[in-house]
């Protein structure tokens, strides 16, 4: 089945914050575990479902991870009209990292949609 699906103006992500969490699990491979939060926001005037996402990490030194998977922490959030939806979640990286990628939607008249996350930096603590 294929869809067309076009970039949404009317979404919009905000990286809330990116904090190093040394205390979460983390595989012997990529001991880094760093823990974000996320803002979408629906400037729109229709409502959005979030279906899924796709995250690509871009490990210094070249090593890329990309991770897709329905709907964002578990659910599919519906984000009204001039709402949001805040969540965290966490990635582990061997090396400082970038980070980017994209949520895919579906508004209330049935258009698939998508609105990229910003890039944002895993970087590793001096200390760590």
């Amino acid at each position: 089945m294929s869809k067309d699906i076009k970039e949404f103006e009317g979404l919009r992500v905000k990286i809330d914050d990116v904090i190093y969490m040394p205390s979460l699990d983390a595989p012997p491979d990529r001991p880094h575990p760093f823990v974000y939060f996320i803002s979408i926001f629906n400037d729109s005037p229709v409502p959005v479902t979030i279906r899924g996402r796709k995250w690509v990490v871009v490990e210094d030194g070249g090593e890329t991870t990309v991770v897709e998977g329905d709907g964002v922490v578990g659910q599919q959030p519906v984000i009204a009209a001039g709402e949001h939806f805040s969540y965290n979640s966490y990635h582990v990286v061997g090396r400082a990292a970038a980070v980017s990628g994209a949520f895919f939607g579906e508004t209330g008249a049935g258009d698939w949609i998508f609105a990229r996350i910003p890039e944002f930096r895993l970087e590793i603590p001096t200390w760590a």
